[in-house]
């Protein structure tokens, strides 16, 4: 085994099949097909089981992911720091994030950090629960991760940074703002007007459903998955939406009013890293993160 064959193998699961690994790698199919077929022997286990023209992961292939994941981490983190002893400061910086925090506080630390390390290359993907977060970051799928929960996140396995508290507002829809003036609107305030929500499982749709539970009338005019939906169907007039503050700017750029909402319910930020073996890269934006907070534990 070795980390040709690990890099074929993670290309044909990122790719989600042999065609669009090869086209990917830019090398001819029947090779990769081999250098997998290899890796099997060397192994003495299927690692895919082939479906006609489709592979799905083998039991073995699915606990290959993870150390594969690691290992070509760990090699290319070797690389960058001989890499910086000659003065080369570029590279590859993976990070997940959920869809909040994602908007802020991560578009400034992002800003932030490629101010000091232009070259380096931030790549960030989609997470939607705080437990796809941690296993991409314990896996070694990534190397920074970024969630909001509902109360300070803890974990036994990965460290933890946490950022801020974004309490949650109220994004006003223009067509229906009978709400009184002031910078605040109460739960009860919502009793007959319609809402824009995103599905079960977030903070913000767990506001609605409580507000629902304790007697207020609210109208579910809309559920949506992609929450990027969620300020564009505001402002057409669906209706009203409940999201964090990282989302305010957004909001108020497209005219619509913001207001907090009484009591306050705040969306915890935090930031996960593995407690060993980060590249260079991952390493510089941990300390540019940690500027502005010191709240870090660490897994028992």
């Amino acid at each position: 085994m070795d980390i040709r064959q690990l890099k074929y193998f993670l290309a044909v699961v990122d790719h989600g099949g042999f065609t669009r690994a090869a086209e990917h790698l830019l090398v001819a199919q029947p090779s990769l097909s081999q250098t997998i077929k290899g890796l099997e022997r060397d192994l003495k286990i299927p690692l895919f089981h082939r479906i006609g023209r489709q592979v799905v992961l083998s039991e073995a292939g699915q606990k290959l992911v993870g150390p594969a994941r690691v290992l070509i981490r760990d090699l290319d983190t070797a690389r960058t720091a001989v890499d910086e002893l000659r003065g080369v400061r570029s590279g590859r910086l993976d990070v997940v994030a959920m869809p909040s925090p994602g908007i802020e506080p991560l578009t400034s630390m992002i800003a932030t950090y490629a101010k000091t390390h232009p070259s380096v290359t931030v790549n960030v993907e989609a997470a939607f629960t705080t437990d796809e977060v941690t296993e991409a970051v314990r896996s070694g799928s990534t190397e920074i991760g970024i969630l909001g929960s509902d109360r300070p996140f803890r974990s036994a396995e990965v460290d933890v940074m946490h950022l801020e508290e974004q309490p949650l507002v109220l994004v006003v829809n223009p067509m229906a703002d009978t709400f009184r003036a002031g910078e605040s609107v109460r739960r009860e305030d919502l009793e007959e007007h319609r809402v824009v929500v995103s599905q079960r499982g977030s903070l913000m749709r767990w506001l609605i459903d409580d507000t629902l539970a304790n007697g207020v009338q609210v109208e579910i005019a809309a559920e949506v998955a992609h929450r990027t939906s969620v300020l564009p169907l505001v402002l057409a007039g669906v209706g009203h939406a409940v999201l964090p503050s990282s989302w305010s700017p957004l909001a108020r750029q497209m005219g619509l009013r913001v207001a907090r909402i009484e009591p306050v319910t705040v969306l915890h930020i935090a930031l996960l890293s593995r407690p060993t073996h980060l590249t260079p890269a991952a390493r510089a934006f941990l300390e540019a993160s940690a500027g502005s907070t010191a709240a870090w534990t660490r897994p028992s």
